[in-house]
């Protein structure tokens, strides 16, 4: 069993932030557990419960999906089966995020692009149950109303800072720390995807979880480098530069691009001189 980790907080020490009157810190959520990094434990929680009495989980996600590979980390500790559903063709050999998940003991299937976009259609999981039988659903990014609990708790533990900030894939994390941090602070999410639909999916998970909106927020949707999974050199750049300076590795997909977004918000003077900005660093 894993026990409870309040991740640390760093301070960081870089003049980009300094010149222009403010302080800026990372929440180390990626060194919770090797396997369960970040958002990635906070998330899956609360549904390990419900996933034990049922025992089997079926969850979706492309073919480097993070949270597929937690899944199947979770279901290996925790005891639990595990059946990821890949969007995309089969492609051997498996990529590292695969190859680990099906290691661990995940079953893998996959769909087709079309079938993939309709995967919380009824059908699609009636089709599915009829495959693999009975299982505990848990969707894309495992971002549920239960997912949201967990990342409340990330709420709770950061108070004293007036902004924190979180990248943003399915908008659970954003949703559930929003919900946690105090009257005072405000949560600003990056978005990762494309497309400008993850406010109405952060309302939805605050809907679902808390009956309406919860906490001040909002989402960036001008620092997603192309879409999901994609980046460019300015990027690279970015993310390289600042491992120089501070010895800590931006993950492209995810915390480059959070962190590129926070410090070009800083550019812009969107934060009041002597503000106290927390990053999270999600894993």
């Amino acid at each position: 069993m894993i026990s409870p980790v309040v991740s640390p907080v760093v301070e960081v020490a870089d003049g980009r932030f300094a010149r222009r009157g403010l302080r800026l810190f990372l929440k180390r959520d990626d060194l919770i557990h090797p396997e369960l990094p970040g958002n990635k434990w906070r998330k899956l929680k609360h549904n390990i419960g419900p996933a034990r009495e049922n025992g089997t989980v079926l969850t979706f996600g492309g073919a480097y999906s993070n949270h597929v590979r937690a899944t199947a980390a979770a279901g290996k500790i925790f005891g639990f089966a595990t059946i990821g559903v890949i969007r995309g063709e089969e492609r051997r050999p498996l990529n590292d995020s695969l190859a680990y998940a099906e290691r661990t003991g995940m079953r893998l299937t996959y769909l087709d692009r079309a079938s993939y976009r309709r995967k919380q259609d009824p059908d699609v999981i009636a089709d599915l149950r009829r495959e693999w039988g009975d299982f505990y659903l848990l969707p894309e990014g495992g971002s549920n109303a239960l997912a949201v609990r967990g990342c409340e708790e990330l709420g709770w533990e950061v108070p004293g800072y007036d902004v924190v900030c979180c990248p943003c894939g399915t908008g659970g994390t954003l949703a559930g720390l929003a919900a946690g941090l105090g009257t005072d602070q405000r949560a600003l999410g990056f978005s990762v995807l494309k497309g400008g639909f993850l406010d109405g999916e952060v309302e939805r998970l605050q809907r679902e979880t808390y009956g309406g909106r919860r906490g001040a927020w909002r989402v960036e949707h001008g620092f997603h480098f192309g879409g999901y999974a994609r980046t460019t050199p300015e990027l690279d750049a970015f993310a390289d530069d600042f491992a120089e300076r501070h010895g800590i590795v931006l993950d492209r997909i995810y915390t480059a691009k959070m962190m590129f977004g926070v410090l070009a918000l800083a550019d812009r003077g969107e934060f009041p001189d002597g503000t106290r900005v927390l990053a999270v660093i999600t894993g």
